[in-house]
């Protein structure tokens, strides 16, 4: 999988006395993650193995790659200028890189990935080689089934015919530190192994994209520069048999810090696959601690079928470093189902339901009666506060338009408990879910992307689209952590919470103080030990329609816990105007602190990365790791160092004193050591 490191060497390498391009042929089924586990024969290349030559180091990672199927290179070389000796080097899978640009008129096809399988070398002592780093993950299939012979082996055919075979390297086990993936199982024996069953496989489909001229070579270029710019970019593709791109999948430094704040809730975004658009784009979106949506990754598919739903949504995963999100929004789809089944068994799959909303014209705008159904179809999917109440109501328009026989209906009413509000109140969904018919929903791309969006435009755009949105969050971090919220009532609720919340969950926060005004008649209906049952009245306005509506809530005295029938704290992480109203008739001034999200707050992306619950398989001695956690972390500094001019400077110093010291303990790592 193409993961790029803080070392980066540039993509486009020179040729040396080692490089030698493979066989057009030579790779099969490129462009997915397959790593075929080790065979016993020969050990996988660790950091630390140390070796007598430049020539037997090369052998060894030769001999590791012809056992594995992938033919290795030197991609580069580092010189003493004055000596003109090597004492660096880079040895990657011939797929490492892509080719220059040629301007034959028939050039050869492209046949590497910009694989980041590698190992790096380093003279130590002035006669030993050392491997200081290895990267044992490649991003296109490599099979040891499969017997090919690249022209690295074809090398390593005709020496072995001049000399003895090379001795095997020592180990020096003192400063062998082994990096694992943060894939890789307990029981793989600290090697990464992903069989045809359970790895990201190349989809056996042939639907590709329907690339246009400059598409392929706009998306090939905003790779290349993402990889020298953006440290921990990550992007896979699919490729086929016949060099044709099926599937792609990306995402940012950026996104990647942020799903480890805000992965408890994802949606699916594919409103351009619903909509025929000529780029079928999907976007991983979250929601931050401001209520906006944050891009935690995005993609092109090829075919919207279960197969390709699967492989994105497993590169996706392996981006994320295999920790699943707690719930999953996607569009109505039994390829969706299935896939989100196989690769998130353990998230709770959610139909949204705005994607439901938008078709409801489309699908029942020429039935009679239209207007009289659409009215009652919203009615009893945002008004009904109890099953039974839905299911009566469901049922009552069904009957008296005669929808019996609507096909579309019935699949609504089959997978309601995936949709419907009133049967999802037990799960925490972050603002996401659409519970009143007045909420619309804006994709992350929107106004950015129409039917007709190319390949070539899109790519073009998306930094833009990124920048606005990142300067939309700093500016909505400023605000919160700068400026005093304006305070509407005399409400203690409201005044605690102001002083936690970011400004925008505040100012919906506010508007359920406000409406404990419209609520009245809280009255005691039952009493069953400490557990409590009240019946508080609101006044409710739907249109051009007002009622008073009942809502029912339980009190725990001994806990102070609360819950209310409507149950806003799910839907949206703070307490709705009912379950206030209840805490207030109780005499308590102070909102219980369970009921006050951390994930809310304005301090919420300063805290320190926790590691999630239940995540026995993430790794955290794995680099991506690391690099996620500092960038978390780096975000508050550079936040609070644009604050002024002289936090400017003086943030600025620091980083400059910190990258000195971190060059000093480089150096150290460097001096030879004596064994």
């Amino acid at each position: 999988m193409e993961e790029v490191h803080l070392n980066s060497e540039p993509l486009f390498d020179d040729c040396n006395e080692y490089e030698f391009e493979e066989d057009a042929n030579a790779i099969d089924n490129g462009g997915e993650v397959s790593n075929a586990q080790p065979k016993k024969g020969h050990s996988p290349p660790t950091v630390g193995l140390e070796f007598d030559s430049f020539d037997q180091a090369y052998d060894f990672y030769n001999m590791y790659g012809k056992e594995q199927g992938f033919g290795i290179r030197v991609s580069n070389s580092w010189f003493r200028s004055k000596r003109k000796e090597r004492y660096r080097a880079k040895l990657s899978c011939s797929s490492a890189g892509f080719k220059k640009k040629s301007e034959a008129n028939n050039p050869r096809p492209e046949t590497r990935t910009g694989c980041p399988a590698m190992i790096v070398i380093r003279l130590v002592d002035s006669d030993r080689w050392r491997i200081v780093e290895v990267q044992l993950e490649h991003n296109h299939e490599v099979s040891p089934e499969v017997k090919r012979f690249y022209k690295s082996h074809k090398k390593m055919i005709i020496a072995a015919k001049k000399a003895q075979p090379p001795s095997e390297p020592v180990a020096r086990m003192h400063i062998i530190k082994l990096y694992r993936p943060a894939a890789i199982d307990s029981g793989c024996n600290g090697y990464l192994s992903i069989s045809r069953g359970d790895g990201i496989n190349s989809v056996d489909h042939a639907k590709h994209l329907e690339l246009k001229e400059g598409d392929a070579h706009a998306l090939y270029n905003y790779f290349c520069r993402m990889k020298l710019t953006n440290p921990n970019f990550f992007y896979l593709m699919d490729i086929d048999d016949d060099g044709c791109l099926r599937n792609v999948f990306w995402a940012d430094a950026r996104s990647r810090a942020d799903y480890a704040y805000f992965s408890d809730t994802v949606a699916v975004d594919s409103m351009c696959l619903a909509s025929k658009f000529e780029i079928p784009l999907i976007s991983f979106i979250g929601i931050n601690h401001h209520g906006q949506s944050v891009l935690l990754g995005c993609g092109f598919i090829g075919h919207e079928s279960v197969e390709h739903f699967v492989w994105i949504f497993r590169a996706w995963l392996r981006c994320m470093l295999d920790h699943p999100p707690q719930v999953i929004f996607t569009d109505q789809s039994k390829a969706f189902q299935t896939a989100v089944s196989e690769v998130f068994p353990k998230a709770h799959h959610c139909f949204c339901a705005w994607y439901i909303m938008q078709r409801v014209h489309e699908k029942l705008g020429g039935l009679k009666g239209y207007e009289v159904i659409n009215r009652q179809l919203k009615r009893s999917v945002f008004n009904s506060l109890k099953i039974a109440e839905f299911e009566t109501s469901w049922a009552e328009m069904i009957h008296r338009h005669g929808l019996g026989d609507n096909k579309w209906l019935h699949s609504l009413y089959e997978d309601r408990q995936m949709w419907v509000p009133v049967y999802l109140k037990d799960t925490f969904f972050a603002g996401m879910i659409l519970v009143q018919e007045s909420e619309s929903k804006n994709a992350f791309f929107d106004g950015y992307v129409h039917k007709h969006t190319s390949f070539k435009e899109f790519v073009d755009k998306y930094d833009l689209v990124l920048h606005r949105k990142h300067l939309k969050e700093a500016m909505a971090e400023l605000e919160s952590r700068n400026l005093n919220c304006e305070l509407k009532t005399r409400c203690n609720f409201e005044v605690q919470l102001s002083k936690v919340y970011t400004k925008e969950i505040f100012k919906r926060f506010q508007s359920e103080v406000e409406g404990m005004y419209s609520c009245f008649n809280t009255r005691q209906i039952n009493v069953n030990g400490s557990i409590i049952t009240y019946i508080v009245k609101e006044r409710v306005v739907n249109g051009n329609e007002k009622e008073v509506r009942n809502y029912e809530v339980l009190y725990e005295t001994s806990q102070v816990d609360i819950r209310c029938i409507c149950s806003l704290f799910n839907y949206r992480g703070y307490l709705c105007r009912h379950a206030l109203n209840v805490l207030n008739y109780n005499g308590v001034e102070e909102i219980p602190r369970q009921y006050i999200l951390s994930r809310w707050s304005k301090d919420y992306k300063r805290q320190p990365l926790e590691i999630p619950h239940g995540s026995n398989d993430l790794d955290v001695h794995n680099p991506a790791w690391w690099h996620n956690n500092l960038y978390k972390c780096a975000i508050p500094i550079v936040e609070e160092g644009a604050r002024s001019k002289d936090h400017y400077k003086i943030t600025l110093h620091e980083l400059e004193e910190l990258l000195n010291k971190l060059d000093l303990v480089e150096d150290n790592l460097s001096v030879p050591t004596n064994v």
